[in-house]
């Protein structure tokens, strides 16, 4: 775990924010001057803290308006088959997060795709890569938070 102070941790709150923001105006709105403030954000990107800058793309925008959860339970724990479907899950651009859970549901995908059809092309491609036990998902009728921002 890496040693944050304060001021790092005022560049980290502000910079997930707005990661375009200007070091000029990064700086002043920390309350420091720029050359710290490039230089701890440097030392954060060494030491993992910071792992990338990306641009957040709105879905609906570009169409792909429904977002299901997929619960998916396997009687598979051999390595072959964790290889196989991680590599399934890496290789569909639909899922944008995938989680071996506890419980018993053993994995959680979040899938964004165009509308329910889509959604029934992508089940299909799943299956036909990889050997499911059992297969739930819902469809997320409205999302009441979202952020990427954690509490620093």
């Amino acid at each position: 775990m890496a040693k944050l102070d304060e001021l790092d941790r005022k560049i980290l709150r502000a910079l997930q924010e707005d990661a375009t923001v200007s070091m000029d105006a990064l700086a002043k709105k920390i309350g420091s001057s720029k050359t710290p403030v490039w230089s701890r954000i440097q030392k954060m990107r060494k030491a993992g803290v910071i792992e990338k800058q990306v641009a957040l793309v709105n879905p609906t925008a570009l169409g792909l308006d429904e977002c299901f959860f997929v619960a998916v339970k396997t009687d598979q724990h051999e390595p072959e088959w964790l290889a196989l479907f991680a590599t399934a899950v890496e290789d569909m651009p639909e899922i944008l997060e995938a989680h071996r859970l506890t419980g018993d549901i053993d994995y959680l995908l979040k899938v964004q795709v165009k509308n329910p059809a889509d959604f029934d092309r992508f089940y299909k491609e799943l299956i036909s890569r990889v050997k499911l036990h059992n297969v739930t998902s819902s469809l997320s009728m409205e999302c009441l938070k979202k952020t990427t921002a954690l509490k620093i």
